[in-house]
């Protein structure tokens, strides 16, 4: 029989796919999830983290940096995800030795008393847009002497060293709360960095009633009225436990990317990638390349550990946004659509011998579950886990 992806090894990455306990029986109102009940059912349980109510960083990109060795030598692990420079080169960039920030333009909105990040994927920012508001705050990052590179108008790098200390919050992990407690402070002592509000501030300025906001706000979008820092850090050595990589993670990509692995867009059924497969390509675009044809290589100097043996990751992402808008009727579509594309599929494989090996990471917002599943534990009727003991309290 024809491998249908390497060593016949499938792992999915599901960020917020794990919704809290207190919201499972809204998140899950009406699902028939008979083929991800068997699953998990017969796996064997690989890790369980159950994550801090506070922690700056997600749960997926905290399991991408382990899995990629990305954390540097002796970090505290449990709230590190350095995730800026491998970001900065799978948008083309190329972070060398320095530090580096991830920055992005966002809004922030004034409630009763505090001030909300609303996600930044709902502000519909496009291309132009964001191009003009950088070449707006360009010249004033660079007048404060900070390093700036932008391969994407919408996601930015900063490296100065003013910045060398400065823990951040993902965007995500913000989304939908009072920043207060999400702002950027230095890491050592808790303190506000006065660099980094200067430039805030500078920025907000630039862009108050800016003729792309007040166009924007004339079409019922929210303005951009600020900037929000998050996942700086330098670039490790990292190798790879993966054969190939399929995912529109900036993040995910990039560390495959400098890992030296096969790099692709997601399919968007498991029938997808075993069609892509069977021709030798990747879903989405040609294995190793970026979209816009920029190549994926992994840079000469990266410690190459594809290998035949190793696994396909897939990292699927309908749930981010329903998750954080607390929008459970579309967050239960897109588990019931994920049941039909893949874990029915993926089960059927399995049984069938096409598929050795299926691993799961289910992520919330601060904890994960990994299990793994071969043909072998199929047939295991004893053990009897249910979707609801995964819950994250």
């Amino acid at each position: 029989m024809r491998s249908i992806m390497h060593a016949n090894r499938l792992h999915l990455l599901l960020p917020f796919a794990l919704p809290a306990a207190a919201d499972a029986s809204t998140a899950l109102h009406d699902i028939q999830s008979q083929a991800l009940d068997r699953l998990i059912a017969r796996a064997t349980l690989v890790e369980r983290v159950i994550g801090e109510d506070f922690q700056r960083t997600l749960p997926h990109e905290r399991w991408v940096a382990r899995q990629f060795g990305a954390l540097p030598s002796g970090a505290a692990a449990a709230d590190e995800a350095p995730l800026a420079p491998y970001m900065l080169r799978a948008d083309g960039g190329d972070p060398g030795s320095a530090t580096w920030a991830c920055v992005q333009p966002v809004h922030v909105r004034i409630a009763h008393d505090h001030l909300v990040l609303i996600d930044p994927a709902s502000l519909e920012l496009s291309d132009d847009e964001a191009s003009v508001l950088l070449a707006v705050a360009r010249p004033l990052i660079e007048e404060l002497g900070v390093r700036i590179e932008a391969p994407k108008p919408a996601r930015w790098y900063l490296s100065g060293d003013d910045f060398g200390t400065l823990a951040g919050a993902s965007p995500l992990r913000a989304s939908g709360r009072n920043i207060e407690i999400w702002l950027p402070h230095e890491a050592h002592s808790g303190e506000r960095s006065r660099a980094w509000m200067k430039l805030q501030n500078e920025v907000q300025m630039a862009w108050f009633e800016h003729p792309v906001n007040e166009a924007r706000e004339a079409r019922g979008l929210p303005s951009v009225n600020s900037i929000w820092f998050h996942a700086q850090g330098a670039e490790q050595p990292v190798k790879s436990p993966f054969a190939r990589v399929l995912s529109d993670a900036a993040a995910t990509r990039g560390l495959a990317i400098k890992a030296g692995v096969d790099v692709g867009a997601p399919p968007t059924s498991f029938a997808a990638l075993t069609a892509a497969s069977a021709t030798g390509g990747a879903s989405g675009n040609a294995s190793g390349r970026m979209p816009g044809g920029a190549s994926a290589s992994a840079p000469a100097n990266a410690k190459t550990s594809a290998n035949a043996n190793g696994a396909t990751l897939v990292e699927l992402d309908p749930f981010s946004a329903p998750y954080i808008e607390q929008d459970w009727a579309r967050w239960n579509d897109a588990f019931a659509a994920l049941q039909t594309d893949w874990f029915e599929p993926a089960l059927e494989a399995l049984q069938s011998g096409q598929l050795r090996e299926l691993g799961l990471t289910l992520c919330g917002d601060t904890g994960s579950v990994t299990l793994t599943v071969t043909r072998g534990d199929l047939r295991k009727f004893w053990r009897r886990r249910v979707l609801a003991s995964l819950f994250i309290e």
